[in-house]
């Protein structure tokens, strides 16, 4: 045999799906909600998307140039970042905002950290919680029909009552990609399909939700506001498109399951005991603190090692 092997380190077998890939996935799932968030609030929301995505893009561009790193836009990761921070916006957010909370996303909570699979929040959703600490007023004053108004997890806050399937459709005030649920679950299920995401963070974090609003809120299982509590506030689209992220997320599966657990009281006690009314956000960011530890305790023993005396 004259044939010359080379032998590297592991792993030797490699799957054909890349961080490309994946984030192509993604953005076709997030266009059922980009596109209908277009359709409920006009010209200014396409504006939002297009000008936050493009500012993603670029702060990427130009700090892996002017510190001649590998230029990594082509991965889409970026692209993702902005649309996602996008959806998260108010459709009355002025430009500024966008491009701020773009950059921030991008240069603080992604580059500075090392880049893609270095950092260790969702940085579209540190760049929210980054825009509501800093613009609270801008960030929650939200515009349906021309109309000033509170959504529907305010007005529910404030004891009054909501139309489910307004919520379920898309007919309310609300942050451009948080309003029709049917659209998330579209994203969602093609995700599923495509083998993205599996259900364990998100049907976790959903089934944990839920039980935390049966068990504390006072009102049972009261169909109407359980069902309102789920569809309002960014859960669904937390939950599908932001708790998975791989790279925040934990990897072992029961760290998942424990992540989605956490995930879930923590929403269920900032919506039940905070101000705000949604609390996904900051739900979803400290959990992505705690995936150090989640990941230590969860890791599997190695094969033969017992435990310590």
């Amino acid at each position: 045999m004259n044939e010359t092997f080379n032998i590297s380190s592991s792993p030797h077998i490699r799957a054909k799906v890349t961080t490309g890939n994946i984030m192509f996935l993604v953005l076709i799932a997030l266009m059922p909600t980009t596109l209908f968030g277009i359709y409920n609030f006009g010209i200014q929301a396409l504006g939002i998307v297009l000008l936050t995505v493009a500012s993603a893009v670029a702060t990427e561009y130009l700090f892996e140039r002017l510190m001649g790193k590998k230029i990594t836009i082509a991965d889409g990761s970026a692209a993702v970042t902005g649309l996602l921070l996008a959806l998260n916006l108010p459709p009355t957010a002025p430009w500024w905002m966008c491009v701020l909370g773009a950059v921030f996303a991008i240069l603080v909570v992604k580059q500075l950290f090392g880049g893609l699979g270095q950092n260790f929040m969702n940085p579209a959703l540190a760049a929210r919680c980054f825009l509501l600490i800093s613009f609270t007023g801008r960030m929650t004053t939200f515009v349906y029909d021309g109309v000033s108004g509170a959504t529907p997890l305010a007005q529910l806050k404030a004891g009054e009552s909501v139309n489910t399937m307004d919520m379920l459709i898309g007919n309310i005030a609300g942050t451009i990609g948080e309003t029709s649920v049917i659209a998330i679950m579209i994203g969602a299920i093609f995700l599923l399909f495509m083998g993205v995401i599996d259900l364990r963070i998100p049907g976790t974090y959903l089934v944990t939700f839920t039980v935390m609003i049966v068990l504390f809120s006072g009102n049972g299982f009261d169909l109407n506001y359980l069902t309102a509590q789920l569809c309002g506030g960014g859960l669904m689209l937390g939950a599908w498109f932001m708790a998975t992220d791989y790279v925040t997320a934990p990897i072992t599966k029961k760290g998942q399951i424990l992540y989605g657990v956490c995930l879930g009281v923590l929403t269920g006690l900032f919506r039940l005991l905070g101000r705000s009314a949604e609390g996904v956000s900051y739900a979803i960011i400290i959990s992505n603190l705690l995936v150090p530890l989640i990941e230590k305790v969860t890791r599997p023993r190695p094969f033969g090692k017992g435990g310590e005396r």
